[in-house]
């Protein structure tokens, strides 16, 4: 990808709910200014004063293989998907939580509205471009001064434990690594920890290749933790996964049937 991701930092109010607004990225030849100042809501953000760690939650995909959006579909008797991962994020201290959005923007900011939850959403236009165009839109929307890495996680994987979530961050301020990521024997999870110093590198990847070899080629022993979290490892892609989960993740099969039909 030889262009950078621009934005116009104007948030647009969703319809129907006056207080979500969605930050709408375009791709251009010039970025974005790390000083630009994005407004959410009544509340102004500026990343210029302490060092901090954003989350990114890619969730702007078709669902093609679900059929229906995966942000959206409920995880229990309280939780979407998208709510359960946003109170992950935030019982671990994470508390700035991104959401890029594309197909079916409007639906899944609606329906996290409903939740209460802080969160920032930025919609991609570009989602067919593939999933790096996503991670692209997420990474300039949060890089600002201050800001020293980006946790990473898809909204297929919903059950990731706050525990792990901090196992990630702390790995990081211990060791600085370029990319932090649970393991377990060969399979690798989420949420992904990139350093900044990566984000150029991944604005400019091959949107073909997408991130994996960045990802692969900066991976270090002491940046893979071995994590016995089996939902780091979880991606729930079909109706099937999403019904067979319940084994794993504990939780009322009545609710994921009630929510099927």
């Amino acid at each position: 990808m030889t262009a950078a991701c621009v934005a116009d930092p104007e948030l647009i109010r969703c319809p129907g709910h006056p207080r979500s607004r969605i930050a709408h990225f375009h791709f251009g030849a010039a970025a974005l200014a790390a000083d630009v100042e994005i407004g959410v809501g009544h509340a102004r953000r500026f990343y210029n004063i302490a060092s901090v760690i954003p989350a990114i939650v890619l969730a702007a995909g078709r669902s093609s293989r679900m059929g229906r959006p995966k942000a959206t579909l409920p995880l229990d008797a309280d939780d979407t998907f998208l709510t359960h991962i946003v109170r992950t994020f935030l019982a671990a201290e994470v508390d700035d939580v991104v959401v890029v959005v594309g197909h079916d923007a409007e639906a899944i900011v609606n329906s996290f509205s409903e939740s209460g939850l802080p969160a920032r959403f930025v919609a991609n236009p570009d989602y067919d471009r593939g999933q790096l165009s996503s991670l692209v839109a997420g990474l300039t929307f949060v890089d600002r001064p201050g800001v020293t890495a980006a946790l990473v996680t898809l909204v297929d994987v919903p059950l990731v434990s706050p525990e792990t979530v901090r196992a990630v961050v702390d790995r990081y301020r211990k060791t600085h690594v370029p990319i932090v990521r649970p393991t377990s024997g060969a399979r690798h999870g989420h949420p992904l920890l990139i350093d900044r110093s990566l984000f150029d590198e991944l604005r400019a990847a091959d949107p073909v290749a997408g991130a994996k070899p960045i990802v692969r080629a900066h991976a270090t022993a002491a940046g893979d933790i071995d994590i016995a979290d089996e939902g780091a490892f979880l991606d729930i892609d079909t109706e099937e996964e999403y019904r067979n989960r319940i084994t794993i993740g504990g939780r009322n099969r009545s609710i994921v049937d009630e929510g099927s039909r």
